[in-house]
């Protein structure tokens, strides 16, 4: 049985990231409900929020339908990126406990290339479904105002967002037990999360304390930066005077990237004791 070894340099992590990566595509390729299902609660939530709230909710002094459609839209992509970190966690979850991470363990590979692959199959899937989301936006009313080039920036920020919590999902896989219980802990956080922020109302509107809490929440971030690139901000509409809610595609890169470095250092000091 060939020694397993954990380094190898940069060109080799990438290779076997990428290795393990395409092992994980095809792998939802052959199961295309799981990507059937993936895009299915986004869509509900866009009806439901368009056509069902969207005339009893005031965003910039306005309670107009289209309005509320166009500011909504980033909160419902952003939520969908960031949902896809409980069905990571799963993933990983259902790996470790198949016993496949230990047949990882028998090759000569780069440990940390598991996760990395995972995660950005995941990526690869979230972006797949963003594609599919945003058409559906389009045809039910959804523009873009500032041009292609800062929709696809606003696009790249959100799938960042989506990366760096697809670690905290692989890390709450590596922790728990089942599958059931990664998919359980990787929503649990998921829904304050989302629900404390500028999502899908004015955070102008919430009690101060939550307030604060949206205004500093990175989702929050994410989705201000997607809206003023899109150019989804209604008429009437005034940030908060928070920094990140004033400087949000900045604060964006920051928070994502702080997140990423913190928990894929987490993740892969937690599956290296784990396949030690």
């Amino acid at each position: 049985m060939p020694t397993p070894r954990a380094g190898g340099g940069i060109g080799r992590s990438i290779r076997d990231s990428l290795v393990v990566a395409q092992r994980n595509l095809i792998r939802m390729r052959r199961i295309p409900e799981v990507v059937l299902f993936g895009l299915i609660q986004p869509i509900m939530f866009v009806v439901l929020f368009t056509y069902v709230f969207g005339g009893s909710i005031q965003v910039g002094g306005s309670l107009s339908q289209h309005s509320y459609r166009e500011f909504l839209m980033a909160g419902i992509f952003a939520q969908t990126v960031t949902f896809a970190t409980a069905g990571a966690g799963a993933g990983i979850a259902d790996d470790m406990h198949k016993g496949l991470i230990d047949r990882f363990r028998s090759l000569p590979m780069a440990r940390g290339a598991v996760l990395t692959g995972r995660t950005l199959a995941d990526l690869a899937q979230t972006a797949v479904t963003l594609v599919v989301l945003a058409g559906v936006a389009l045809l039910i009313g959804w523009r873009i105002h500032n041009g292609i080039p800062k929709a696809l920036g606003a696009f790249a920020l959100l799938l960042l967002l989506g990366y760096a919590f697809s670690w905290i999902g692989a890390l709450i896989g590596l922790t728990v037990r089942t599958p059931e219980a990664a998919t359980s802990g990787g929503l649990i956080w998921l829904f304050p999360l989302t629900f404390i922020s500028n999502a899908f109302v004015d955070s102008n509107h919430l009690p101060t304390f939550f307030r604060h809490i949206a205004e500093w929440n990175p989702f929050s971030t994410t989705v201000q930066a997607a809206r003023e690139l899109f150019g989804n901000l209604p008429p009437g509409f005034k940030a908060p005077d928070a920094w990140p809610m004033q400087h949000p595609v900045l604060a964006s890169v920051l928070w994502s990237v702080l997140i990423l470095m913190v928990f894929r250092t987490l993740a892969v000091r937690k599956y290296r004791r784990a396949a030690g």
